[in-house]
């Protein structure tokens, strides 16, 4: 699975503002309002209801929100570069600044897990990593998530 099949440049924010999880939380569900169409409460409710299982804060500030939706037709991800780090209650504890949402459809089931197995693989690289940590334009971000799969590939 290529992560160019999950993201859309349109689906790319370098410079999210939020001062606390339940914030960032509450604006990546603006967000993907925006992206999928569907209401912003439900998205909202939807990833907090899985945080409420426990922190999808992988650690090395790095979080992987996600959840599934009824209405959603598609698997859609979203990545944000947070301005200022955010306590994610993350494994490590350490703040969170790099976040890749992902929305999967009711009936997902293994793809649903492809999708968020590729997006840890691809995140547990410290190269690509510090890349999506570099910049804050969109386009390249865009570039160095698509790419990551292009390389990995080769």
């Amino acid at each position: 699975m290529d992560l160019g099949d999950l993201l859309s440049p349109d689906a790319i924010f370098p410079a999210l503002k939020a001062n606390s999880k339940n914030k960032l939380v509450q604006e990546l569900a603006e967000k993907a309002a925006a992206v999928t169409g569907l209401p912003e409460r439900e998205i909202f409710e939807t990833l907090l209801q899985r945080e409420r299982l426990g922190s999808t804060g992988v650690g090395r500030g790095i979080a992987i929100p996600h959840g599934k939706l009824v209405r959603l037709k598609r698997l859609t991800g979203l990545f944000a570069r947070l301005e200022r780090p955010v306590d994610f209650e993350a494994i490590d504890e350490q703040p969170v600044d790099l976040v890749f949402v992902l929305l999967a459809p009711e009936g997902a089931g293994a793809d649903h897990l492809k999708a968020l197995a590729r997006i840890a693989r691809a995140l547990r690289e410290p190269g690509l990593v510090a890349k999506l940590r570099a910049t804050d334009d969109a386009t390249a971000l865009y570039a160095v998530l698509t790419h990551a799969q292009a390389s990995d590939a080769a």
